[in-house]
Formats: C-alpha cells, structure tokens, sequence
C-alpha cells in the first residue's frame, strides 16, 4: 500500500540522455512473452475451463506474465514492452500452433507473422522514450 504523505516523482531523463535500460528488463521481458504463449497453449487444451490441470497452468502462466511486464514497464517505455510483450506472444502461439499443434500455415499466415515481428522491431527501433516520461 503506498504512503499518501510520500509524493511520488517521475525522473525523466534529458532529451540527450541516451541511457539503455537494463539488459535484466529484456531477458523478464522474454519470459513474459513465453508466460504469455504458455498460457494460450493451456487454454487451448482447457476445453472452455472444463480441464483443471490445464486451467490452472493457463491462469498461472497468464498471472506471471502480466506480473513480469509490470515489471518491465519500470525499466521499460510501454510503447515499447507492450507491443513487444503482445506482439511477441501472438507471433509466438501462431508458429506453436503450426509447428507443435499441426496446425495449416498458408501464405497470408505466414505473411501475418513476419509483419508482427517487422512492427515490433519498428517501434523498438524508433522509439526513444523511458517509461512514465
């Protein structure tokens, strides 16, 4: 619980400040983004919430991975961790889904895939801010 007497302050770097985040955000970063794939692969064989092990393992897998990017959005902008983060995941259970699970790849999947990895190293290139500036 925060301390309403304890103002809370943003530190905002200069607009020549070229300081990098912390490698320690990106490698939570990754591991949120496996959290997050883990856990639509649980879903997909929860059958509607029906299967406990699967469920819970979904929902923990979420939890986690929610938790990790909060995390990295103290390090990191959140134009940044989000679209890595959700763009990582949905690119990410796409190819699970064809290699693992069998499902079909066609050209304009393919296609779909390789533009969500291009917008995420787009914005990860171009963006300079730090979070809460």
């Amino acid at each position: 619980m925060m301390d309403s007497d304890t103002p809370q302050t943003t530190s905002c770097p200069s607009s020549g400040d070229t300081k990098r985040p912390p490698s320690s955000a990106w490698l939570l970063l990754g591991l949120a983004v496996c959290f997050e794939i883990a856990g639509a692969i649980g879903l997909r064989f929860s059958e509607g919430f029906s299967l406990l092990l699967p469920t819970v393992l979904a929902l923990g897998a979420f939890t986690l991975a929610l938790y990790l990017v909060s995390h990295v959005m103290k390090s990191l902008p959140v134009s940044i961790a989000y679209p890595v983060w959700a763009g990582g995941g949905t690119a990410g259970v796409a190819l699970l889904g064809v290699l693992v699970l069998g499902e079909n790849m066609n050209l304009l999947k393919l296609t779909g895939i390789v533009l969500v990895f291009i917008g995420v190293i787009m914005i990860n290139r171009v963006s300079e801010k730090t979070s809460g500036c």
